[in-house]
C-alpha cells in the first residue's frame, strides 16, 4: 500500500516541530570504479556448534527466518557452523546422535560433548551453503580429518571448513595444541594452521576447502596478514577465504554511531587488503553486538536492530563479503534473531540489510563517514542506481522530542520513487518486551518468523532530479531507484 504526501505530513507534523538538520547528496548515475563488489548473499548467520542441531530441530523460527532472507534475495543465507564448541567437540563415528554432552543447566555451554556423522546429514538439509568449524585446539589431526571427511562426503552445501576458533586463547583455556607447543604466539599458531591445513586439504584430495584465520583479538596481531605471511604456495592453495572475529561491545547509543561504525571497521582494512592480494576474500565469520550471547539491556534493543543494518552495509562496503552474525546457547542468546518463543529486535536490522542489497552488485557511500548519517547507493548489474539507504544514527531515547534529519538526494528518476521505513518507538525498543519495529509497516511474528501487515511504501515525489526524505531519529529508510 501507498501513503499519500498529506498522510505522510500528518504522521511527521510531530517530528517536524524540531527545526531539521538538512544533508545532501549526489547520486552517481553509473557505479563508480572505485564501487566495492557486493557478494549475492552478504548476510549469514553463525550457530554455535553444540547449538546448531537445536536451532534447526527444536526452534520453529529457524526455517522462516532464513527464509525470509532467501525470499528477498534468491539466495538462501550463507550459515557457518563453529565457535568455541567446535574446541571442545570430538567426532564419534559410532554415535547416532547429532550431538552429545551433559550439562547442568539446559542454558550451559558443554565443557565437552560428541558428535556423530548425523550432525553433518543435518548439516546438508541446509538449501544453502555452510561452513563448518572442526576442533584443532585438542591437536588430535586424525579425529579431525575423521570429521571433515565426513563433512566432505555428506555435504554437498559444504563451503568451507574451519580449524580450530579464536587461537589466540588456547593457552589461556590450556587447550593441549597450544600446551604440546611449549609457547603459543601468532607465529606458533601461524605454523600449526599451515600444518593442519595441508594435512586436511591432501586428506579431503581438495584444495581451497580451509577458512583460515579465525581470530578474534584486532589486527594486525593474529589477523590475516600475519598469517598470509608465513604461508607457503601449497598451504595456500588449500586456504578458501580468510575469517576474522569482531564483538564491538558498548552501550546502544555507541553501537548503533554511524561514526562509531565506520572506525570499527576501519582495523579490518590491511587484513582485507592482505587477503584480496593473496587472491582470496575476506570474511567475519562470527560477530555480533557483545560477546558472550550479548548484553540483556543492550543486544536485544532496535538500536541494536540499526547496528546490525548499519555494519553490514559497512562491512561489504570495504570489501568483506560474508558477514555472518552468531547465534549462541538456544534460551540464553540476547543477541539471537530469533528464539523458540519471540523475535529479537536486530532481526529487522538484518532484514532491512538483505533488502538493500538484494540483487545489487555495487555499492558506495555518499556520506563522509564522521557523522550520524549514512547514505549508501546499490546498483544492478549494469551499474545503475538500484536502491539507495539512509540512515539517521542520532540517539532517541524515547523520552523528550524525536529530532529529524532531511536527506536530500539528487540524481533521482524523473519520476517519483517509493521507498519502506525501518522504524520504532525508540532506541531501546524491544519485541520481547511488546515494542514491535517495523518495517515497510511490516513485522515478524514471535515464535514462527512469519512476516505480519500489509507492506507499506512511502511516495516521494522528486523535482528537477531531486527528492527530500525526512528521518526521525534512530531510523533508517530504503528508497527504491528502479
Amino acid at each position: 500500500m501507498f501513503l499519500s504526501a498529506m498522510q505522510i505530513l500528518w504522521l511527521l507534523l510531530p517530528a517536524l516541530a524540531v527545526a531539521d538538520d538538512l544533508v545532501s547528496y549526489t547520486i552517481p548515475a553509473t557505479a563508480p570504479s572505485t564501487a566495492a563488489v557486493l557478494d549475492p548473499a552478504p548476510v549469514g548467520v553463525s550457530f554455535e556448534f553444540f547449538a546448531f542441531p537445536s536451532y534447526f530441530t527444536n526452534v520453529t523460527s529457524t526455517n522462516q527466518c532464513l527464509k525470509n532472507l532467501q525470499a528477498l534475495t534468491g539466495v538462501w543465507p550463507p550459515i557457518r557452523i563453529g565457535g568455541t564448541t567446535q574446541d571442545r567437540a570430538t567426532y564419534d563415528a559410532a554415535s547416532s546422535a547429532y550431538v552429545v554432552y551433559t550439562v547442568a543447566s539446559p542454558t550451559d555451554a558443554p565443557a565437552a560433548l560428541t558428535f556423530g556423522p548425523s550432525f553433518m546429514t543435518l548439516a546438508n538439509t541446509y538449501p544453502g551453503t555452510v561452513v563448518v568449524g572442526l576442533n584443532r585446539g585438542h591437536d588430535d589431526i586424525t579425529n579431525t580429518i575423521a570429521a571433515a571427511k565426513v563433512a566432505k562426503s555428506r555435504m554437498s552445501n559444504l563451503r568451507a571448513i574451519e580449524l580450530g576458533n579464536e587461537p589466540e586463547y588456547y593457552a589461556g583455556a590450556s587447550q593441549p595444541v597450544a600446551v604440546n607447543a611449549g609457547s603459543w604466539t601468532p607465529a606458533i599458531d601461524a605454523a600449526s594452521q599451515n600444518k593442519w591445513t595441508v594435512a586436511v586439504g591432501q586428506a579431503l584430495g581438495t584444495k581451497n576447502i580451509i577458512q583460515a584465520g579465525n581470530s578474534n583479538s584486532a589486527p594486525p596481531t593474529w589477523g590475516a596478514a600475519e598469517l598470509i605471511a608465513t604461508l607457503n604456495d601449497t598451504a595456500e592453495s588449500y586456504v578458501y577465504d580468510y575469517s576474522h572475529h569482531n564483538y564491538p561491545g558498548g552501550t546502544v547509543t555507541s553501537l548503533m554511531s554511524h561514526s562509531g561504525i565506520v572506525s570499527n571497521m576501519a582495523q579490518f582494512k590491511a587484513d582485507i587488503a592482505a587477503a584480496n592480494g593473496a587472491g582470496r576474500d575476506y570474511v567475519l565469520g562470527e560477530t555480533n553486538s557483545v560477546s558472550g550471547g550479548g548484553a540483556a539491556s543492550v543486544s536485544p534493543t532496535f538500536g541494536v536492530g540499526l547496528w546490525t543494518m548499519d555494519y553490514v552495509l559497512q562491512a561489504s562496503l570495504i570489501n568483506i563479503k560474508r558477514t555472518y552474525y552468531h547465534h549462541g546457547t538456544v534460551g540464553l542468546c540476547y543477541y539471537c534473531w530469533w528464539g523458540r518463543y519471540s523475535m529479537g529486535a536486530p532481526y529487522y536490522g538484518a532484514y532491512a540489510a538483505t533488502a538493500a542489497m538484494a540483487g545489487g552488485s555495487y555499492m558506495v557511500a555518499l556520506d563522509p563517514g564522521n557523522t550520524s548519517y549514512a547514505a549508501y547507493v546499490i546498483y544492478d548489474s549494469a551499474k545503475k542506481p538500484l536502491r539507495a539507504l539512509l540512515y539517521n544514527s542520532a540517539y532517541y531515547s524515547g523520552t523528550g522530542t524525536r529530532a529529524n534529519a532531511s536527506f536530500t538526494l539528487s540524481g533521482l528518476p524523473s519520476a517519483g520513487v517509493k521507498a519502506k521505513r525501518l522504524t520504532a518507538a525508540n532506541a531501546l525498543s524491544r519485541q520481547d518486551q511488546g515494542s514491535i519495529p517495523t518495517f515497510g509497516g511490516q513485522s515478524f511474528t514471535d515464535g514462527t518468523c512469519v512476516i505480519n501487515g500489509a507492506e507499506t511504501f512511502e511516495s516521494f515525489a522528486v523535482s528537477g532530479g531531486a527528492a527530500t526524505f525526512s528521518l526521525a531519529a534512530t531510523e533508517a529508510l530504503l528508497v527504491y531507484l528502479q
